[in-house]
C-alpha cells in the first residue's frame, strides 16, 4: 500500500467518536434499580445551570462551564465513579416569548428549533452528556410535575394570592420580580417599570428564611456568593415601636428599627411613599405634594431608592405622631411624619423613626429639611472636640458609645449605658406599657410568582363561586391553548384572557369556573430540574425518592453569579419544602457551587469612547481603524454583543481547528473563575499542540493507520521519560481536583515537549497512559490515540492512570551555597542526604571563596540551601 500523508484531522476524527458514544450509550448514567447498577460504585453529580436554548444559539461563551464540567465528569469516570451528566433546556418564560413575538412565530416553534440548534452545537463539542436524561421545562411530562410541586407549596400554606405593589413593565406586559429590575427598567430589553398594585400568586419564601441563612455555612461555596444571599436575605434584629398619630384617634405607627435604645433620639418618623397610612394621616394642605412624589417614587427600583449616596428626597405629610418614651405634654415627645423613598415598604413596617444623631442617612436627611437632631451620646473616645460635637448633635455617632444623662424619663433611665444593656432595657420597658415589642425581621420578601404573559407555566388553579379550587391530580398536566395571538394587550392582564374557550370551564362539582390566567415565571421550571434529572422518564412521581437520595446533593454546580439571589435561592427553597413534606433526603441541592468568569471579546473604540461595530473597522498593519473616517481606534476589552459584531460562534472554531481545540483554549485561557478576553490569535497555539501529540504516535508519511516503527511493539519505558510522565499525571491529577485546568494543560504541553525532544525512546504503554491523561481535555483524539495504540476496551471507560509516588522524588536535588548570605555556587545532593553530605558538597563548590577563611558557622535548610558564615 503507498504512503499517504496521516495528517491530524478533527473533522474526521470526532464526528465518527461522538457517533460511537452515542450508538454505544457510553455516557449513560446507572440509577439504582437499574439492571447493571452497583451500589459500591461511588456516585458523582455534576451540573452545569442548564441554559435558555436562545436563536442566537451558542457564541464561545456558553461552553467555559460546560467544558469544565465535561473533564470533571470524564475524570471521575475514570476513577471508578457513577457519573450523572445530564443536559437540558430552560425553555419557558419571557425570552422565548419576545423572540416568538419579534418573529410573528408561536413560541413552541421557535423554542423547538433553538433547541435543536443548541443540542447539536453541544453534541459537536464532544460534552459526555447523559442524552437519554434530556428534559424541557416547556415539555407537558416535565411542567405536569412543576404544577404538582406549586400543589404542594399551596397545600402547606406556601402559596398566596396578594394585590401588593408589583414591578410592571409597559413595554413586556407583565409583572417583574425585584431582581429582574435595575435602576427602574427591566433586566432584558432595558423597558421602564412602575410600581403598581396587582393580584399576584405570591411564594411565602420569607418562611424559610432564617434556614436559608442557617444552612449556607456548610456549603462548599465561594465566601462571595454566601455574602450575596446573605445580605438578600437581610436578617435584622431589633424591635417594633408604636407611635400613636397626634389628633387621629386609634391611628397607630408601627415602625421596626434595630437600634432600640436610641428611642430617646427620634426626632421624626418616616413612612415609605407605598405606606397605607399614608393617605390616611396626610392633611389636606400636604396632600398634592404627597401624591406627587408618591408618583416620582414608583418608578424607582429598590436599589437606586436605597443607594446611600443619592440626594436625599422625601415630603412632610403634615402630621405629628407621639414617641412612648415621652409624657403627651412634652414637645419633645411630638414628632413630625414624613415620606422618603429610602424607606421600603416591604421591609420591616415599611416606617422608620429617624434619630439622625445615631444613623448616617436620617441624618443627612435632617440636615437638608433642617429637622432637630438631638444629641443622645456621651462618647470618650479622646477626641475631645469630636466628642462635643457627637454630644450636641452637631455630628453622627454610629459606633457603641455611652447614653448621655438626659436619656431618660420617670421610669427608665439608660444614662451611661452601652448599646447592648441600653437595648434590653428599652425593649423591656416598651413591652411591660404595650407599646413594643421585640423582633426579628428579614429583608427577603416574598417571591412574586405570576406573569401577565402566555408562554409559561398555566397555574393548577380554578376560580369557582366558593374561590380558589386546585385542579386534581388526574388532570394535571393544565396545557396552554394554543393561540396565534399571544402578544400583550397593553394592560395589566394576561393575553390568555382572550382565550375564553380555555378560560371557562368547570370545578369538581360541574359549576362554571375560570382557570388562572397568569403564569408561572421562567424560574419555576428551573428551581427543581435537578431533582428531574435524577429520575426524567417517571411518569408516576417527580422523582422517586430512591433516586434523590442516591443522587444528591448535586457534587459540582458549574454557573454564573448572576443567579445568585434567584435561581440559587429559589432553588433552596423549593428543596427545603420538599425535604419537609418528606420527598427528599436532602436540605441542600447544591453541596459545591463553581462560579466561572464571562469569556469577552476585544471591540474597538474612537475618541469619544463609542464602540464602532467591527464591520465598520479595518486592520491596517498593527492597528485597527475606523473603515469610513480612517481614525485610529482604540482596543477594549468587553462582553460579547451582537451589536459590537465581536460574538464568536463555536461552529466557526470547531469548523477550522475542531472542538477538541475549542475545549482546550477555553481551558487555557486562565483560570476558570476569571474573566478574560477571547483572542483568535492564541487558538492556533493550542490546537499545534494536539498536532504534536498526534505525532507522538502518527508518522506523517506511512500507510494509513500506520505507528511509528518503535511504537509497533512493546518495550521497556524509558525511565526518564516515565518519571516526566509520572509527575504530569499526578499533577494533572490534582489540577482537575481544583479545577485548575489551565495549569493542568501546561503541564501536558510541557511533556509533550519532553516526549517529542525523546519520541524515539517514547513507548507505547507511556504513550497509552497520556492518551488516559488527555481524554478529559481532548476526548475525540485520545480516543483516537487509544483505538490506533491498541488501548483495551474504549477510552471513555478506561480507569485513570495509577501514580507511583516513588517517581515523584528526585534522586539528587540543586541546592544554593551561601557565603554571609549571598549565593556564591551550587551543588548538587542526594536527595535526604544527611547535613555533613550537604555541608561537603557545598565546601566543594565554594571552595576558593572559602579559602582564608575561618568558618564559624554552617546552616543548613535541607533540600534547600547551605549557608556559611565566615570572618
Amino acid at each position: 500500500m503507498a504512503e499517504a500523508k496521516q495528517t491530524y484531522d478533527p473533522a474526521a476524527i470526532e464526528p465518527k467518536w461522538q457517533q460511537f458514544w452515542h450508538e454505544h450509550r457510553v455516557f449513560r448514567a446507572k440509577n439504582p434499580g437499574d439492571p447493571d447498577f452497583d451500589p459500591r460504585q461511588p456516585k458523582f453529580y455534576a451540573l452545569d445551570m442548564f441554559p435558555y436554548p436562545s436563536a442566537a444559539g451558542l457564541h464561545v461563551g456558553h461552553p467555559e462551564g460546560y467544558t469544565a464540567t465535561d473533564i470533571v465528569s470524564r475524570w471521575k469516570r475514570a476513577k471508578g465513579y457513577n457519573v450523572l451528566h445530564p443536559m437540558g433546556w430552560d425553555a419557558f418564560g419571557l425570552p422565548a416569548e419576545q423572540y416568538a413575538i419579534q418573529t410573528n412565530t408561536h413560541p413552541a416553534t421557535t423554542t423547538a428549533a433553538n433547541i435543536a440548534t443548541f443540542k447539536r452545537q453541544l453534541q459537536r463539542l464532544g460534552f459526555s452528556y447523559d442524552w437519554e436524561r434530556e428534559i424541557s421545562t416547556a415539555d407537558p411530562r416535565y411542567f405536569r410535575w412543576t404544577q404538582w410541586i406549586w400543589k404542594q407549596l399551596h397545600a402547606r400554606g406556601l402559596a398566596y394570592e396578594s394585590n401588593a405593589p408589583v414591578w410592571w413593565c409597559e413595554a413586556l406586559g407583565t409583572v417583574l420580580a425585584n431582581d429582574e429590575v435595575i435602576n427602574g427598567k427591566s433586566e432584558r430589553g432595558d423597558h421602564p417599570c412602575e410600581r403598581r398594585p396587582l393580584r399576584q400568586w405570591v411564594l411565602r419564601i420569607t418562611e424559610y428564611a432564617e434556614r436559608l441563612l442557617g444552612d449556607l455555612a456548610p456549603l462548599d461555596w465561594s465566601e462571595s456568593l454566601k455574602t450575596m444571599q446573605r445580605e438578600w436575605i437581610g436578617k435584622s434584629e431589633g424591635a417594633e415601636v408604636d407611635f400613636a398619630v397626634a389628633g387621629s384617634a386609634g391611628v397607630v405607627v408601627r415602625v421596626f428599627t434595630t437600634r432600640p435604645d436610641t428611642l430617646f433620639g427620634a426626632s421624626f418618623l418616616v413612612l415609605s411613599p407605598e405606606h397605607p397610612l399614608v393617605a390616611q394621616v396626610t392633611t389636606p394642605a400636604q396632600r398634592e405634594a404627597v401624591q406627587a412624589y408618591q408618583k416620582a417614587a414608583a418608578s424607582k427600583s429598590e436599589l437606586e431608592r436605597t443607594d446611600l449616596a443619592k440626594d436625599k428626597t422625601g415630603v412632610w405629610t403634615g402630621a405629628y405622631a407621639q414617641n412612648p418614651l415621652f409624657a403627651a405634654d412634652d414637645p419633645r415627645g411630638r414628632i413630625p411624619v414624613w415620606i422618603a423613598d429610602y424607606v421600603i415598604v416591604t421591609y420591616g413596617t415599611g416606617a422608620i423613626m429617624a434619630v439622625p444623631a445615631g444613623d448616617e442617612r436620617d441624618f443627612a436627611f435632617a440636615r437638608k429639611f433642617g429637622l432637630p437632631i438631638p444629641g443622645i451620646f456621651a462618647p470618650q473616645t479622646g477626641d475631645a472636640a469630636r466628642d462635643a460635637r457627637i454630644a450636641a448633635g452637631e455630628e453622627c455617632c454610629t459606633e457603641d458609645v455611652p447614653f448621655a444623662a438626659h436619656n431618660h424619663n420617670a421610669s427608665l433611665s439608660i444614662a451611661g449605658l452601652g448599646m447592648a444593656p441600653a437595648k434590653r432595657t428599652v425593649i423591656d420597658w416598651l413591652v411591660a406599657r404595650g407599646c413594643g415589642q421585640a423582633k426579628v425581621t428579614y429583608k427577603l420578601r416574598d417571591w412574586l410568582f405570576s406573569r401577565q404573559r402566555y408562554w409559561g407555566e398555566p397555574f393548577p388553579v380554578l376560580h369557582t363561586q366558593d374561590g380558589v379550587e386546585l385542579v386534581a391530580d388526574a388532570d394535571l398536566p393544565v396545557r396552554l391553548p394554543h393561540m396565534d395571538d399571544f402578544k400583550p394587550g397593553g394592560t395589566p392582564e394576561s393575553p390568555l384572557l382572550r382565550a375564553t374557550e380555555w378560560v371557562a370551564t368547570r370545578d369538581g362539582k360541574g359549576r362554571p369556573a375560570q382557570r388562572e390566567i397568569n403564569t408561572m415565571p421562567g424560574a419555576a421550571g428551573s428551581s427543581w430540574y435537578f431533582l428531574r434529572f435524577c429520575d426524567p422518564h417517571n411518569d408516576r412521581e417527580f422523582c422517586s425518592k430512591a433516586a434523590s437520595d442516591y443522587w444528591l446533593p448535586v457534587d459540582l454546580y458549574v454557573g454564573g453569579t448572576e443567579h445568585a439571589v434567584g435561581h440559587l435561592l429559589y432553588s433552596r427553597f423549593w428543596t427545603k419544602v420538599l425535604h419537609d413534606q418528606g420527598l427528599v433526603r436532602v436540605v441542600e441541592p447544591f453541596q459545591k457551587l463553581y462560579n466561572q468568569g464571562m469569556i469577552q471579546a476585544f471591540a474597538y473604540q474612537d475618541a469619544r469612547g463609542a464602540i464602532v461595530p467591527k464591520a465598520n473597522t479595518k486592520e491596517v498593519g498593527d492597528d485597527v481603524l475606523h473603515a469610513d473616517t480612517g481614525e485610529k481606534l482604540t482596543p477594549i476589552v468587553t462582553k460579547m454583543s451582537k451589536r459590537y459584531g465581536n460574538v464568536v460562534n463555536p461552529d466557526d472554531v470547531v469548523g477550522e481547528y475542531g472542538a477538541d481545540t475549542l475545549r482546550l483554549y477555553e481551558m487555557y485561557m486562565g483560570p476558570l473563575a476569571d474573566s478574560k478576553p477571547w483572542n483568535p490569535k492564541d487558538v492556533p497555539g493550542v490546537h499545534r499542540f494536539l498536532q504534536r501529540s498526534w505525532r507522538l504516535a502518527v508518522p506523517e508519511f506511512a500507510e494509513k493507520g500506520t505507528l511509528h516503527e518503535w511504537l509497533r511493539q512493546d518495550r521497556p519505558d524509558d525511565p526518564e521519560l516515565e518519571k516526566a510522565l509520572h509527575r504530569t499525571l499526578h499533577k494533572v491529577d490534582g489540577d482537575i481536583e481544583r479545577l485548575a485546568f489551565n495549569t493542568a494543560i501546561a503541564a501536558m504541553m510541557i511533556f509533550v515537549n519532553e516526549a517529542t525532544k525523546a519520541v524515539e525512546r517514547l513507548s507505547r504503554s507511556q504513550l497509552l497512559r497520556y492518551a488516559q491523561m488527555l481524554q478529559p481535555f481532548a476526548p475525540h483524539l485520545a480516543e483516537e490515540l487509544w483505538a490506533r495504540l491498541g488501548g483495551q476496551g474504549l477510552l471513555a471507560r478506561a480507569p485513570w492512570p495509577a501514580v507511583d509516588p516513588r517517581l515523584l522524588v528526585d534522586d539528587q536535588v540543586e541546592i544554593a551555597v551561601q557565603v554571609l548570605g549571598k549565593v556564591r555556587g551550587r551543588a548538587v545532593v542526594p536527595n535526604g542526604c544527611a547535613n555533613d553530605v550537604a555541608i561537603a558538597a557545598a565546601r566543594a563548590a565554594v571552595a576558593a571563596q572559602l579559602e582564608g577563611k575561618t568558618v564559624v558557622k554552617e546552616i543548613v535548610v535541607p533540600g534547600k540551601l547551605v549557608n556559611f558564615v565566615v570572618k
